[in-house]
């Protein structure tokens, strides 16, 4: 899992629809995932620190897993299967086994976000719909291995193989 913070909220100029972009600590992957539009204004009230006068939706969320002396320890975007991304709410109480409840990615995020939980991201689901923030490091990377790779001799692995096989003896 990698953990994933909130870079913010986006239109899909297409459609119109709101858009959650997750950005990974080196600001080297986003995640964009598609939302409706009460969780993206729920999020988006959070981020701007806008207060309203009666707890919404995520607020009571929060309030409800706090009186029953659970707090939330991370929120898992652990699946995706054909452009619908899976959640899980990970809760937490002294004594006992977590908690954890699915629910929609969006919900997750806006829930999360008002106690600081952290979000992680599944490898397989970063891989299937990351995109690249930063090409030109993705490039020199590349170029990097490609350079490693064409370096490699034939006895290198002779010599590896040589410490695996003195290892297990």
């Amino acid at each position: 899992m990698i953990e994933m913070r909130v870079m913010g909220i986006a239109l899909d100029t297409r459609t119109g629809s709101p858009i959650v972009v997750l950005n990974d600590k080196d600001n080297r992957k986003a995640l964009p995932i598609w939302i409706g539009s009460a969780e993206a204004s729920a999020i988006i009230r959070k981020i701007e620190n806008l207060s309203v006068a009666r707890p919404m939706t995520h607020d009571l969320i929060i309030g409800i897993i706090k009186q029953t002396g659970y707090e939330l320890e991370k929120v898992e975007i652990d699946d995706v299967e054909k452009d619908t991304y899976f959640a899980t709410l990970v809760l937490t109480k002294e004594g006992e086994e977590p908690l954890e409840i699915d629910c929609r990615p969006s919900d997750a995020i806006a829930v999360a976000i008002r106690v600081d939980a952290p979000i992680y991201v599944a490898a397989n689901v970063l891989s299937e719909g990351a995109v690249s923030t930063d090409p030109a490091k993705d490039e020199e990377e590349a170029q990097e291995f490609k350079s490693f790779v064409q370096s490699i001799k034939p006895s290198d692995f002779e010599k590896l193989l040589k410490g695996h096989e003195e290892s297990d003896q």
